[in-house]
């Protein structure tokens, strides 16, 4: 049995105390500056990174984050995890329930700000994959342009909530409707892009695309039909006789990794079992809100800066910046989302004004779309100017959202 040596051991812990420290300074002294905690943790990734601190001091940035030996692996481990917990608390985000009580047109803006962005995303990357360096052959091809116009259509529900409470309009109507649009992009993007990386894995080769679909739907199905109702009938009784609330801490947690583990031991990526779980428990009408915001403080102090930190540890921002490519990306990203949500929330009725104002809210994609970007390039499905493209968009639309969105309401 392998087992870190004891300057290994030294190595991980000032690793992860490092991480965790910086990153809650930088967060704080971005707060005060109404940036997101996300970009504060970004920053960190890339001074602590080969585009800064391996620049700088490459045997400082060698000892606390060795390319060699057992470190980095325990290391990936527990990056691995972070991103497990992160698609666990983004799930809890997604009420299905609130998409169908806005009616019609929640139901346009869903539909159209997914369509069109995907499509837009597709064709481009389909029709011109020498732009972005990928090969002309029809399987990475399409691989590539499924994920890229996945990329470009979802939404990152945890930073528009933000966005909406902090500008008083999360219990209003286009707040809702904004809200309910974004929950269906995340579960439908979080569809596809589990499928996309499924038919990556050289494991399922012997899958075929329809066994790969069949496993997604039936696990999906199973989890928010019947397992959301063993969850809504068991959550009582955890929440009253066992300790609180360590108790149903331990038990949805654990149940997430179950679900995590299932989808990856059936050749779907582990963050699909841990999202719809998340979703399952989200929704149950029994969760204690108080419940909720611990797990939700837990995930979001402790993993989530280390997933965060960890991408700007992967590349050198730098070096891999590519204008061309940023600029695309950027320019799909905001008019396929934009035009979409906005035509989708028309045709449901609202004024322009407020369409306009929905399609800049649903424009927000920050931690979802580095999350995306970061387990695609793991999976080798992007290269790194792609997925420094993909974090740059991530950060913009995020810091726009909100002002542009203003405009348009006042």
């Amino acid at each position: 049995m392998v087992k870190l040596a004891h300057s290994e051991l030294i190595v991980l812990l000032l690793s992860i105390s490092t991480m965790l420290i910086v990153s809650r300074i930088f967060a704080e002294l971005g707060k005060r500056l109404k940036l997101p905690i996300v970009m504060g943790e970004l920053i960190v990734g890339i001074i602590l990174g080969p585009t800064i601190l391996g620049l700088i001091s490459p045997d400082v940035f060698g000892f606390l984050f060795p390319r060699t030996g057992n470190v980095p692996i325990a290391l990936d481990g527990i990056f691995s995890l972070s991103v497990i917990m992160l698609l666990f608390v983004a799930g809890m985000e997604v009420q299905l329930s609130l998409v169908l009580k806005q009616g019609k047109v929640a139901i346009y803006t869903s539909v159209f700000s997914m369509v069109i962005p995907f499509f837009t995303g597709f064709a481009v990357a389909w029709f011109f994959p020498e732009i972005f360096s990928i090969s002309n052959e029809q399987g990475p091809k399409l691989l590539f342009a499924l994920f890229f116009g996945t990329a470009l259509s979802i939404s990152a529900l945890p930073v528009i909530a933000r966005i909406l409470m902090d500008m008083n309009l999360f219990k209003t109507n286009i707040g809702m409707v904004i809200i309910a649009s974004a929950m269906f992009n995340d579960l439908i993007g979080w569809l596809i892009f589990s499928l996309v990386l499924s038919l990556t894995n050289t494991q399922a080769e012997h899958l075929s695309l329809w066994y790969t679909v069949a496993y997604i739907l039936g696990f999906g199905l199973f989890m928010l039909t019947i397992g959301k109702k063993i969850i809504d009938k068991t959550l009582p009784w955890m929440q009253t006789k066992l300790s609180w609330p360590g108790g149903v801490l331990s038990i949805s947690l654990g149940i997430c990794l179950l679900s995590a583990a299932f989808t990856e031991a059936i050749n779907i990526h582990a963050i699909l079992g841990a999202f719809i779980a998340g979703i399952a428990f989200g929704d149950s009408v029994h969760l204690r809100e108080q419940a909720r915001e611990i797990i939700h403080q837990f995930v979001t102090n402790f993993f989530a800066p280390l997933f965060f930190v960890s991408i700007g540890l992967k590349v050198n921002f730098i070096e891999n910046f590519n204008p061309l490519i940023v600029a695309i990306v950027l320019v799909l990203a905001f008019v396929g989302k934009v035009l979409g949500a906005t035509l989708g929330a028309r045709l449901g009725g609202m004024t322009r004004n407020h369409s306009l104002a929905v399609g800049f809210g649903m424009n927000a994609r920050g931690a979802m779309e580095i999350i995306l970007g970061t387990l695609a390039l793991n999976a080798g499905l992007i290269s790194k100017p792609i997925f420094v493209a993909l974090v740059i968009m991530a950060l913009i639309t995020s810091l726009t959202s909100g002002p542009i969105m203003k405009r348009f309401i006042d």
